[in-house]
């Protein structure tokens, strides 16, 4: 039996201003990822792990996530993507394929 029902990585990696690839951080990573972790929590999701990651090397698709177990990556722009992800995904089981990368 795994110790969480879903581990979330959030990509929250910084590289220098100007970079070519970006960074998820420079596009409100860390933000979104808080937001993520307070929502799930608010919503009483047991079982479930919202963590940083370092480079998820999606760098132009980001801000990026992969949920395991099933190994699904979205790009999460906005609060309210984070909570289609939340809803649709962590809550019904069902893969949000407008933000899947």
């Amino acid at each position: 039996m795994p110790f969480y029902s879903y581990h979330i990585f959030c990509c929250t990696n910084r590289r220098e201003p100007g970079h070519t690839r970006g960074c998820c951080t420079e596009k409100d990573a860390e933000a979104l990822r808080d937001y993520m972790k307070r929502q799930v929590k608010t919503l009483g999701i047991e079982k479930t792990r919202v963590n940083n990651a370092g480079c998820l090397d999606r760098c132009e698709l980001g801000p990026c996530m992969v949920i395991y177990p099933e190994g699904v990556w979205y790009s999460c722009k906005t609060k309210e993507d984070i909570d289609e992800v939340i809803r649709e995904h962590l809550q019904g089981g069902n893969i949000v394929e407008r933000l899947k990368i």
